[in-house]
This record gives structure tokens, sequence and C-alpha cells, in this order.
């Protein structure tokens, strides 16, 4: 299933960027000071995170921080992207909190992995009116391609999950330091995926351009490459509530049965004194 999970939120970022300067009409050696200005410390940190609970309850979790510098030179684009981001986190039951006027929290709760694709799908792939005052056509901002499988198998009480995701942010090579020739190794946009299970998540590195993640408690932390192909596999095991719970509820009818016809006494029946 190809789900554009950052696509919008960095496409709608990078096309702040370009009409601002195109409205400004800023000198490109003026272009050049301001872009490295940014690469040297980054401007946006995007994390992006999936925690599950259970087979039966997770959510969405979606953490952007803005720097000053970003919000000083375009921030009325800035202000209605973030805006657009809470709306439509309330139209799939969800909640966006400010923490700062450059700080946003995004939740979306899911029951089931089925959900979350919808979810995933629903929130990023969103369609805006196209004006051309506002913003340049989607033709004059790069193309990023991104694919999200998550795949399921029941056991009863345990379901075992394999989530593979891969993100090609070849196209925003433009905005890393190495890509505009500027010293250092930073970027204007720093983008990590976070996954977070009640057991911990075995990594799986299959392919060249898989990406080695950090490891927190439970959750495992992948930093990704702006300028590269970036791909994430792994395997995690989750309870099945339904599955204990439907369990739990045979153990309690046999045991009931148990105590009524193995430990108590047989009731006497009265008629068969009198005979």
């Amino acid at each position: 299933m190809n789900i554009s999970n950052l696509q919008k939120n960095v496409l709608s970022l990078i096309k702040a960027f370009t009409f601002m300067f195109i409205k400004t009409k800023i000198k490109p050696i003026l272009w050049f000071v301001i872009s490295a200005t940014f690469m040297l410390s980054g401007c946006v940190q995007y994390d992006l995170g999936i925690n599950f609970n259970n087979t039966n309850n997770g959510e969405i979790v979606q953490h952007i921080q803005l720097s000053e510098k970003l919000t000083s030179f375009s921030g009325d684009y800035i202000w209605e992207w973030l805006n657009s981001l809470e709306r439509r986190a309330q139209k799939l039951e969800g909640s966006a909190k400010r923490i700062s006027p450059e700080e946003l929290i995004v939740k979306i709760p899911f029951s089931n992995v089925r959900e979350l694709q919808e979810k995933f799908s629903g929130f990023f792939n969103y369609r805006t009116e196209k004006n051309s005052n506002q913003v340049p056509q989607d033709s004059e901002i790069p193309t990023i391609s991104s694919n999200l499988l998550v795949e399921e198998n029941n056991f009863l009480l345990l379901s075992r999950n394999r989530l593979i995701y891969d993100l090609d942010l070849r196209s925003l090579s433009a905005l890393t330091s190495k890509g505009n020739g500027l010293a250092g190794h930073g970027s204007i946009i720093n983008l990590d995926f976070n996954l977070q299970t009640p057991w911990g998540v075995k990594n799986i590195q299959q392919t060249e351009d898989a990406i080695k993640p950090e490891k927190h408690g439970n959750q495992l932390v992948w930093k990704l490459k702006s300028g590269e192909l970036n791909h994430i596999e792994v395997v995690f095991w989750l309870p099945n509530l339904l599955g204990i719970g439907t369990l739990i509820i045979i153990l309690f009818v046999w045991g009931g049965f148990y105590l009524r016809y193995t430990l108590l006494p047989e009731p006497e029946l009265s008629g068969l004194k009198d005979l």
C-alpha cells in the first residue's frame, strides 16, 4: 500500500521557502548567505512516530519544532501549514497541541493495522486548493516517494507484525549542506522516525540503504537522511487483547462447570426420600 507519509508536509515547507524568495526577489548571493545560515544549525525538526500499545490500540505522533529563523522569514505560510495539520488531525479523531508558536504535537489514534494505514493515507495524502497567487505549482517543487507496509499474523494470544518503510528523499539533496556545497553536515530539515512497542522491536537490515536505528528502551529511532534512499524494516510482537479476553471467558465458564459438578455435592431430591 503506497502511503506518502512525509511528502505533503515537506513539500508544503518547500513551497513556503520557494514562494518567499520569489515574492521578495532576494538576489542569489543573499539567498546563498541565508541558506548557509540555515544549514549550520537546521531550522526544522520533524519527528514522526508510531506507538503500539497492543494489537487494538496505538497512535501516530508527530512533533514539529521550527526555528525562529524560519518563522521570521516566512511566518504567515508556516502558521497556515501548522493550522492545516491541526485541521487534518481533528478530521481523523486526533488532537493537536501547540506547545509554543514554533512547536506543535499531533496525535492520531488507531485501533488496528488497517486503520493505521488508512489514517496515514488520510492525513498525509490531503488535497489543497491551488492558488497561483499563494504558492508555486506542484511541478515546481521536488517530489518524494514513500511506501509503508505492515503485515500482521495473529496467533490467538499474540500477533507478529512486520513493518517495512521506504522513503526516497533524493529530491531533497539541495536542502542538505552537502548538496549546496556548504561546510558541515547539517540540513534544513531534520527528519526522525520512531517506533515504540510494549516488548521492543527487532531491526532487520537487509539492504544497503537500510538505516541503523538508535535504541531507547522499547523504542527505536531512525534519523532519516535527506538526499538519500531510506529503508526501515522491523519485526515486533504485540499482545492480542481479543484473544486474551476470549481465553479468560473460556476459563471462567470452564471453572464454573468444574465447581458446580465436581467440587459441590449433588443436591438431594425430596421425592426420593419418600420412596
